[in-house]
């Protein structure tokens, strides 16, 4: 469950905006010969339907409902006490509030055809019980795997959703240059104090207490001790949105030829050769629902390319005059031919 405030900003994120993508959801719609598009959302999987709608759940789980030419549909396991909330902070023709979504999901698109043809976002994806209740639902809807579709749809960042990473990395950057305190624990607390003043409306710190041992950025459970260098990852939600920014303490000319070397690496993608002299690197980003998805790196087989015009945050490991450096920061990618740029700079210290 988030704790931070969910609240919709017209000036960040106006209708228009949304109402554009709807329309070109309902055109690939058309495209394809769907009549609908199904996309989950839940507090771990939030990034379709808030793209389309503006919604970030809190907790529980629904599904946004797309049909053909008709404005969004939300069906909610979410009581009907927060229905005028969803009104509030999102941009839905209507709410059904049901503890089964999907069977009343597959109930309003029979209703409106029954022989419908159903597109699903991430349909592998999709617990069982609720596939099982689309069928019980619409028996005579036919389910298609509609990810293609909505990842070319949600590759390329449009100019409202890079105002809101911006955001979202000025709010981790200020966060991480914060005055430390005496122990790890005191420095993370102040990282995620800070974050959540400025409007984070989630907030995970993690770090690498000591990268001479381990430059391996883990959850801190407990007081750790700290090493001469060490490192800290804040990951912030902000309207939907989220980023990565890194940290690293390390002395001498050490931190300036880990910058440069990091946004020379950046700078290629979505090529990964700038990366070749890296420990270790990983490019994260949105596909469909998961705001942050690992898509290529050093210890991925199976790599997903992310399209030209994406929003990702990349980490990396290197060795410096033979001792570790973690850099890490938010990145858009450019048009083909085009160099990939940082949102911020990452810190050193």
């Amino acid at each position: 469950m988030r704790r931070g405030l969910i609240s919709r900003s017209a000036i960040e994120l106006p209708d228009a905006v949304l109402d554009a993508r709807v329309a070109r959801t309902h055109a690939a719609l058309r495209e394809a010969q769907l009549d609908a598009l199904l996309v989950y959302t839940n507090n771990t999987r939030p990034a379709g339907v808030s793209w389309l709608t503006g919604f970030v759940p809190y907790w529980s789980e629904a599904l946004l409902v797309l049909l053909r030419d008709r404005p969004p549909v939300l069906v909610a396991a979410l009581t009907y006490r927060v229905k005028s909330w969803i009104e509030r902070t999102s941009r839905i023709a209507e709410i059904i509030h049901t503890p089964r979504i999907g069977l009343d999901a597959a109930h309003l698109i029979a209703g409106t055809q029954a022989a419908a043809a159903v597109g699903i976002a991430d349909l592998a994806g999709l617990a069982d019980g609720i596939v099982a209740d689309l069928r019980s639902g619409g028996p005579g809807l036919k389910l298609h795997d509609a990810s293609s579709l909505f990842e070319a749809l949600r590759g390329r960042a449009d100019p409202a959703e890079i105002a809101l990473a911006v955001q979202a990395a000025t709010i981790a950057q200020r966060a991480l240059a914060q005055d430390l305190g005496e122990s790890l624990l005191e420095i993370i607390a102040a990282v995620e104090k800070t974050a959540r003043v400025l409007g984070a409306e989630e907030v995970y710190v993690a770090a690498a207490p000591d990268l001479a041992r381990e430059p391996r950025l883990r959850r801190i459970e407990g007081d750790a001790k700290r090493g001469e260098s060490f490192a800290l990852r804040v990951s912030v939600a902000y309207k939907g949105t989220w980023v990565r920014l890194v940290r690293s303490f390390v002395g001498g000319a050490r931190r300036e030829r880990a910058a440069a070397q990091f946004a020379a690496a950046v700078a290629q993608l979505p090529q990964a050769r700038g990366f070749g002299g890296f420990s270790s690197w990983l490019v994260e980003g949105c596909r469909i629902a998961q705001p942050l998805e690992p898509l290529m790196g050093s210890r991925m087989t199976a790599p997903r390319m992310p399209a030209p015009g994406a929003l990702v945050s990349v980490q990396a490991s290197l060795i410096v005059d033979g001792r570790p450096v973690l850099v890490g920061a938010p990145a858009l990618l450019g048009a083909p031919g085009e160099a990939a740029s940082l949102l911020v700079e990452p810190r050193f210290d």
